[in-house]
């Protein structure tokens, strides 16, 4: 597990890469990710927008960026944590994925930032 630590929010990473989705012979490779993130500040604060880059060893370059994670806008209270669980496709059989999640702290509407700390996602026979 990766994890990285911003102004009290500790964003936690493990990544799954899928054969059940994936086609090797076609080049398409299938990963999930579940990210907890862990309040450990103060305030409670609400999760608002994801800025996700994502890099395959193809060269191909992505950026996503959009309001909330998976569906959601999470509010989580201090010493609390949300979990959720998505994936990402590659033509490639490693990668690595990395960004940010803009906070907002519910008590005074101060928005910030947390680091997703940059993780590999690895076809499972490369590692050998």
């Amino acid at each position: 597990m990766i994890t990285q630590v911003t102004s009290g929010i500790k964003v936690s990473v493990e990544s799954f890469y899928r054969p059940d989705q994936s086609n090797p012979l076609l080049n398409q490779h299938v990963f999930a990710y579940r990210i907890t993130i862990t309040n450990n500040s103060d305030y409670t604060v609400q999760l608002k927008r994801r800025h996700w880059f994502i890099i395959d060893s193809s060269s191909t370059n992505r950026e996503v960026e959009g309001e909330g994670v998976v569906g959601d806008l999470p509010i989580i209270g201090s010493g609390e944590s949300f979990q959720y669980v998505s994936g990402c496709n590659f033509d490639s059989e490693l990668g690595k994925m990395y960004g940010t999640y803009l906070l907002e702290r519910l008590i005074d509407k101060k928005p910030f930032y947390a680091r997703i700390p940059e993780f590999m996602l690895v076809v499972p026979y490369k590692l050998n």
